[in-house]
């Protein structure tokens, strides 16, 4: 994995941001495929030479959007999900469909502000 990763010390971004996103973008390219067992947080701080710490945060962000899961004593693979950031926003959908409830919103009313942000966005 050394080899599809690389920290740049002198950049701007956090190293452990700077693994995140690189993970992120080795498992939508396929160089990182669903199944695959990571390095441990020593070994990949050791190779990549930055601190556990920093791998460890960037650990516990990509599998808490489902990027990656960890195994337990087994290790941390690459998720079987095959498109992390869809489950992310499906996430996001389901706790907003909940406040939608909770506040007793229509849901066509709540779609149709969905809508009309979505489309202010485009438009920026």
């Amino acid at each position: 994995m050394e080899r599809i990763i690389a920290i740049d010390p002198s950049s701007h971004i956090p190293p452990f941001e700077q693994l995140r996103a690189q993970v992120i973008d080795a498992v939508g390219s396929g160089a990182l495929p669903p199944g695959h067992r990571l390095p441990t947080v020593r070994k990949l701080a050791e190779d990549l030479g930055v601190a556990p710490g920093t791998v460890a945060r960037a650990y516990r962000e990509l599998e808490a959007s489902g990027v990656i899961e960890t195994r337990g004593r087994n290790g941390t693979f690459v998720s079987f999900d095959a498109d992390p950031a869809r489950q992310q926003l499906e996430r996001a959908a389901a706790a907003f469909a909940d406040q939608v409830r909770h506040l007793r919103f229509d849901a066509d009313e709540a779609l149709a502000l969905v809508t009309a942000a979505l489309r202010a966005v485009r438009t920026r």
